[in-house]
């Protein structure tokens, strides 16, 4: 892309990265259909669930359709997070309470300095990477602009309709966009803007929040394009 028009303030550069995810995001979930958002490439994947069939201890949701959650545990991919969180000068008793964890678990994390450990994440559907996006934005979206009262659990009504999960999620998506792009330099830099009770964002500067954020909105995108170009290929595969 090129660079004409680009902004080096500190909100309009985190603006400007989430508004190009965005927008690639858009391009690569055209055409979306129930069945590829549904699809479950290998046994043992989480996804969305009518109440009454979910696999997993901890699914949730405020319908009858709800997102797979096991026993609590800290995602491979949020490791390196948790070594942050430490270096940082969080306590492991703190990082454990963010994470819903025992203190012995976040030490053993520690223990591999961030590194992920083999076969430690189950393989998602389109559906649960979107959905828990979805949850994650609106439990933030609510804890930092809005009443700061409702659950997070509770805010989305998830749907086995391709359609109306997106259409959902990007109004959504939009939202916070607009509330964002309205934040003031102070806010960005007060502790505990967000109260977001799920991870640490009380604890740390809004503008890590957003970053954070960023994070997460790219490399749930990043793995839902992997799962799209899956699809398609298991069509040359012999499945």
């Amino acid at each position: 892309m090129g660079t004409e028009g680009a902004r080096t303030d500190r909100p309009g550069l985190l603006l400007d990265q989430f508004d190009q995810a965005r927008e690639m995001a858009k391009v690569r979930l055209t055409g979306l259909g129930d069945a590829e958002y549904l699809w479950e490439p290998v046994a043992g994947c989480w996804s969305i669930r009518r109440r009454g069939e979910a696999v997993t201890p901890r699914a949730y949701g405020p319908g009858e359709w709800v997102i797979d959650k096991g026993a609590p545990d800290i995602p491979a991919s949020e490791y390196a997070e948790v070594a942050r969180q430490a270096a940082g000068g969080m306590t492991i008793a703190k990082i454990a309470e963010d994470w819903s964890v025992s203190v012995a678990r976040v030490e053993e994390i520690l223990a591999h300095n961030g590194a992920p450990e083999p076969d430690h994440v189950p393989v998602t559907t389109i559906a649960w990477r979107l959905g828990h996006l979805h949850s994650c934005f609106a439990g933030q979206w609510e804890w930092t602009f809005g009443e700061r009262r409702q659950e997070p659990k509770l805010l989305v009504d998830f749907t086995p309709s391709a359609d109306l999960g997106l259409k959902r999620f990007w109004a959504l998506i939009d939202r916070w966009r607009d509330s964002v792009a309205a934040v003031t330099d102070e806010q960005l830099d007060t502790v505990g803007f967000s109260q977001y009770p799920y991870g640490s964002d009380p604890d740390d500067p809004f503008i890590t929040v957003l970053a954070g954020a960023n994070l997460e909105f790219i490399h749930h995108m990043a793995e839902i394009s992997l799962l799209r170009d899956l699809w398609r290929a298991r069509f040359t595969t012999g499945e």
